[in-house]
């Protein structure tokens, strides 16, 4: 079933479902105070025979990896969080949907040391629509450059996906709000462009796809590397570039992509047009190919999309 955004019924907690009202954790709890915490974000799409998680077990491979990073110690394997998401989503009768699987402390200790603090387990299925907004996805966002810059290597972890680390991102998306903007760009600590507050980044020049390197302190991206792959089987050269700021303002296309964003074209960067037509035509082209993909019209020849059961009908009473 697709419904509208917001909340569902069920949350799986360290192997069980619980009514959405019931996955609290304690204000103490060290994650709230400290962002002890590694997430990730994933979809499910609804194609011709049911529902599709798309890329689940690389989604929750990065989770085991930033639970790692963090020193988190998770109870369950890859194995055991690929089965709880599809769980989840057959539980709350749902066919689209976006989930977020989270691994935190919600131990109630105080202290920065998290000295055998109890680690908790949840995945959460939600009503959400693309990031953006449907009026970016239709005639592109108008972002600046953020001020504020991605940490750099020796700050904290950045292939990490953690709660932590995006209060550097809160503080982009909230200014480019406040300066009517879409969303932001941010650079890396050497001044290169790196990716968006949620979101990495392609910019498109004579055809050629260009990205920041994971040097650059961006997430390494799932559908940055989805984008990389078939983009270079549809024929695009690819390239893993440090890129100066004012590369973006000679861009032919600009796009963020990522889990919530999925393929958002970018209309301005600092009130600069970028390109003419919205979305472009690489860009649109390499949107169709992922959406395609993930809604199982176009063949899923490199194997990222796990099958959500269809739930049986209750036998009726006779």
């Amino acid at each position: 079933m697709v419904r509208g955004p917001g909340p569902t019924t069920k949350i799986w907690r360290d192997g069980v479902l619980v009514d959405w009202a019931d996955a609290t954790i304690h204000v103490l709890a060290h994650s709230v105070h400290y962002g002890s915490s590694v997430f990730e974000g994933v979809r499910c799409y609804e194609g011709p025979n049911g529902g599709n998680v798309f890329r689940l077990r690389e989604h929750m491979r990065r989770l085991a990896d930033s639970a790692k990073i963090y020193r988190l110690a998770m109870k369950h394997s890859i194995d055991d969080m690929v089965n709880a998401v599809v769980e989840t989503i057959a539980a709350n009768d749902l066919t689209e949907c976006y989930i977020r699987p989270l691994v935190m402390r919600s131990g109630e200790q105080m202290g920065v040391w998290a000295k055998d603090i109890p680690v908790e387990t949840f995945v959460i299925c939600y009503h959400w629509p693309t990031l953006l907004g449907d009026a970016a996805m239709e005639k592109g966002a108008d972002v600046r450059v953020s001020s504020w810059r991605r940490a750099a290597p020796d700050t904290f972890p950045t292939l990490a996906k953690a709660g932590g680390n995006y209060l550097n991102s809160q503080l982009s998306a909230m200014e480019a709000r406040l300066d009517d903007y879409a969303e932001g760009i941010m650079l890396d600590s050497n001044g290169w462009v790196a990716e968006g507050s949620g979101q990495n980044l392609f910019v498109v020049r004579d055809n050629i796809l260009y990205t920041a390197p994971i040097s650059s302190g961006i997430l390494h991206g799932i559908t940055r590397d989805s984008i990389m792959r078939f983009g270079a089987d549809l024929g695009y050269e690819v390239k893993e570039m440090v890129m100066p700021r004012e590369f973006l303002y000679i861009a032919d296309e600009a796009f963020f992509c990522g889990t919530a964003a999925e393929i958002t074209p970018i209309r301005t960067i600092d009130q600069l047009p970028v390109g003419d037509a919205k979305p472009g035509p690489v860009t649109k082209r390499l949107r169709e190919q992922y959406m395609g993909i993930c809604r199982g019209t176009v063949p899923d020849k490199y194997g990222w999309l796990t099958p959500v059961p269809v739930a049986e009908p209750a036998a009726s009473a006779r």
